[in-house]
C-alpha cells in the first residue's frame, strides 16, 4: 500500500527560502512539497487548486503580510499552518500574534546564513510539519462581546476574577504545554485573580521567544508574567515562564520557593523540559502543588507529574477535545497522573474552586 504523504504548499517571499524548504520536505518519504507561492494572493489560489495538509508561512511578504493572511485564511478556511518567523525580538512578537490566530507552530530561521540554518533545522521543520499535519485546527471564532481588537488579533478580555481569599503561601501552580500550548496558557493566566498563588510555567519554546511571550500575557493578565530569572524568589500573584533554552525547576531557600535557571542538558529531546520543572515540584512542593498539564506532541512531563500526584498534587488535565495536540495530556492520563481531565476553559475555573474550597464560587 502506497504511503499517503502530507501535501505542504510552502509560502516564503525568498526564492532561496522557497528552494530549501521544498528540498527539505520532499526529501522525506512521508511529505511532498507540492507547490510554493511567492506571496499570499498567490498562494491563495495554489491552496484552493491543490488542497494541501499543511502551509509553511513566512510573515514579511509583499501584497499581503503573512498575519494579515493567516487572520483570512483562518476565518475562511482553517488549515494546519507553520509560521517561518525571523529570529528577531519583532519576529517574536509577531509569531506570538500568528499562534493567537490560529498557526499551529513556528520555526525560527536565522537572519544571516540562512541556506545553512534551515539545513540545520531541517529535522525540526519535518518534525512540526509532521505535527500540523495531525493537529486539531478550529476556524478562528468572531470576536465576542467584551473583547479589544490588536493589531494582528482579537483579545479576549475576562471580566475581572472575584480574589480568592487567603490562600496559604505554600501554594504553587505549575503548568506544561508545548503545541498549541501559548494560547492555552493565556486562556488559563486570564482567568486568574491577582492574589493567585505563584505560578511556574514550561512552554517549549526556542531562546528569545519567551520574553515577547511573557510581556504579552503580563499585558493581558490581572497577575504579573515574567520570564524566570536564576534564584529569584516565586512570588504569589506571579507566573513564572521558563526561558527559551533554559531548565526551571523550583528550589527552597528557607521558607520561600525559589527559581532555578541553568543551562542543562536536554530532556525528553526538551529544553526547557516540562520533566524538569515537575520533578523539582514533586520533590520541593508535593501536597502543596497543583500541577496541568495542557495541549503538547510527545510525553515530556507525563512521568514526573505523576511523582507530582504521588507526593500529593492535584493534578488537571487538558481533555483531548479542546487540544491542538493530545499528546503530552493523553501520556499523562495514561501514566495515571490525573485527577481531573477538563475541557481547557473549564481548567482555570476548576483551579480557583479548589483552591478557594467553594466549588459553585466559580463557573466556565
Amino acid at each position: 500500500m502506497d504511503l499517503k504523504k502530507i501535501r505542504v504548499v510552502v509560502v516564503d517571499d525568498s526564492a532561496l527560502v522557497r528552494s530549501l524548504l521544498a528540498e527539505i520536505i520532499n526529501r522525506q518519504k512521508d511529505m511532498e512539497c507540492v507547490g510554493t507561492a511567492n506571496d499570499p494572493l498567490v498562494a491563495r489560489e495554489m491552496i484552493r487548486e491543490l488542497n494541501p495538509d499543511v502551509i509553511t508561512l513566512d510573515i514579511e511578504m509583499p501584497r499581503m503580510d503573512g498575519i494579515d493572511f493567516l487572520g483570512r485564511l483562518m476565518r475562511l478556511r482553517p488549515m494546519p499552518v507553520v509560521m517561518v518567523s525571523t529570529l528577531t525580538e519583532r519576529g517574536a512578537e509577531i509569531t506570538m500574534k500568528a499562534l493567537e490566530l490560529g498557526a499551529v507552530d513556528f520555526v525560527a530561521k536565522p537572519r544571516i546564513g540562512v541556506a545553512s540554518g534551515l539545513s540545520e533545522l531541517s529535522d525540526q521543520i519535518v518534525e512540526k510539519v509532521r505535527i500540523a499535519a495531525s493537529a486539531h485546527v478550529r476556524r478562528a471564532p468572531a470576536a465576542p462581546a467584551g473583547s479589544t481588537t490588536l493589531a494582528g488579533g482579537t483579545v479576549a478580555v475576562h471580566t475581572p476574577v472575584a480574589s480568592i481569599g487567603r490562600v496559604s503561601t505554600e501554594k504553587l501552580i505549575c503548568i506544561g504545554a508545548s503545541t498549541g500550548g501559548t494560547e492555552a496558557i493565556k486562556e488559563i493566566l486570564t482567568r486568574l485573580p491577582a492574589d493567585s498563588p505563584g505560578i511556574v510555567i514550561t512552554q517549549h519554546m526556542p531562546p528569545g521567544f519567551t520574553t515577547s511571550f511573557a510581556a504579552r500575557l503580563n499585558s493581558l493578565c490581572q497577575i504579573a508574567v515574567q520570564e524566570a530569572v536564576n534564584g529569584e524568589r516565586i512570588l504569589p500573584g506571579h507566573a513564572y515562564i521558563a526561558p527559551g533554552g533554559k531548565q526551571f525547576r523550583v528550589s527552597r531557600s528557607g521558607a520561600n520557593y525559589v527559581a532555578v535557571v541553568e543551562d542543562g542538558e536536554l530532556v525528553n529531546r526538551h529544553k526547557p523540559s516540562v520533566e524538569v520543572l515537575f520533578k523539582s515540584v514533586a520533590s520541593v512542593v508535593g501536597r502543596n502543588a497543583y500541577g496541568v498539564m495542557l495541549t503538547g506532541m510527545g510525553n515530556d512531563g507525563a512521568k514526573a507529574m505523576r511523582e507530582m500526584k504521588d507526593a500529593g498534587s492535584y493534578n488537571f488535565v487538558q481533555d483531548e477535545a479542546s487540544c491542538i495536540v493530545f499528546g503530552m495530556p493523553r501520556e499523562a492520563i495514561l501514566h495515571g497522573a490525573a485527577d481531573e481531565v477538563l475541557p481547557l476553559t473549564a481548567i482555570a475555573p476548576a483551579l480557583l474552586a479548589k483552591l478557594s474550597g467553594t466549588a459553585d464560587r466559580y463557573r466556565v
